[in-house]
């Protein structure tokens, strides 16, 4: 005996490539770009695709802006740098010039950092984590000064009695 498949799992090629967009949406923020990527895969042609996003625009369901916002202001709760957030922006299609404002309007690497190493420490795992994770080399670099300056202070401290 065989299931019929489940509404998730459906063939969705029957849909119209407006309610396959909408479909994707229902998730998550996408850019246009995304978007564009989604419907192209599922063969939808250029002109279809355009009347789409822009409809989709027009309604603000995709708007770069928001999803550019959305997207950065998570990555930055996950402890992302910049240099990640830049990345998974443009990945995500986002224009270079959106990407950089909204770079720029995020707290500082500083003030992350300084969040992120009152919770694990400061130190050279902490510098290799803040690497992975996209910080800027400048703030990797103070990181490790900070330790080592730290550590060194409590090393002459300790031993001074």
């Amino acid at each position: 005996m065989s299931k019929s498949p489940s509404p998730s799992r459906a063939d969705h090629s029957s849909q119209s490539p407006l309610e396959q967009a909408l479909r994707v949406l229902r998730h998550r923020e996408r850019s246009a770009a995304e978007v564009d990527r989604y419907l192209t895969g599922r063969g939808v042609g250029d002109d279809e695709r355009e009347q789409v996003l822009e409809t989709l625009a027009r309604t603000a369901l995709v708007d770069d802006r928001r999803f550019a916002e959305v997207r950065a202001a998570s990555l930055v709760d996950r402890g992302a740098g910049n240099e990640f957030i830049r990345h998974e922006l443009a990945r995500a299609g986002v224009d270079s010039e959106l990407a950089e404002e909204t770079v720029a309007s995020l707290p500082s690497e500083t003030e992350r950092v300084a969040r992120i190493i009152a919770r694990r420490g400061a130190g050279p795992k902490t510098a290799r984590y803040l690497a992975g994770k996209g910080f800027s080399e400048d703030v990797v670099r103070t990181v490790v000064a900070y330790s080592a300056s730290f550590h060194s202070m409590f090393f002459l401290h300790e031993h001074a009695f």
